[in-house]
């Protein structure tokens, strides 16, 4: 088992869109659930679902977006925060991600977050990663 599930989900879902599958499953955690739900209010994936699977365990489904052209929606992904090296950021030290066209998703202590979402509500967090 990696030692950093969020990493883990992020390489797992960029693998996916490499192989042009439609969905990925992958261990569930409320943190994943959280960012699954950031993701599908940005439109940057479909949709999620979690699965039991039996003995107390659950799996987390991501439905992947393709455009018309069969191209991903999601052009990439980078983990920012690791557990080594933790990436706090205050209100005003918030990046904007690929000048605007991107999501950084943060974890804060109104829950977890777009980049938008947090200026919104004024709170800084954990900068968890970066979509575009």
């Amino acid at each position: 088992m990696n030692n950093f599930p969020i990493a883990d989900m992020l390489t797992r879902i960029r693998n996916a869109l490499k192989a042009e599958q439609r969905v990925v499953e992958m261990p569930s955690s409320k943190m994943k659930h959280q960012i699954a739900r950031v993701l599908t209010e940005e439109k940057f994936i479909k949709g999620y679902r979690i699965v039991d699977i039996g003995q107390n365990k659950r799996n987390l489904q991501v439905f992947l977006r393709y455009n018309k052209q069969n191209d991903p929606v999601v052009k990439g992904l980078r983990i920012v925060s690791k557990p080594s090296r933790r990436m706090y950021v205050s209100l005003d030290e918030i990046p904007r991600v690929r000048n605007g066209l991107g999501v950084a998703v943060l974890s804060t202590s109104k829950g977890v977050l777009t980049d938008k979402q947090a200026k919104m509500l004024r709170v800084g967090g954990e900068l968890v990663c970066y979509v575009w």
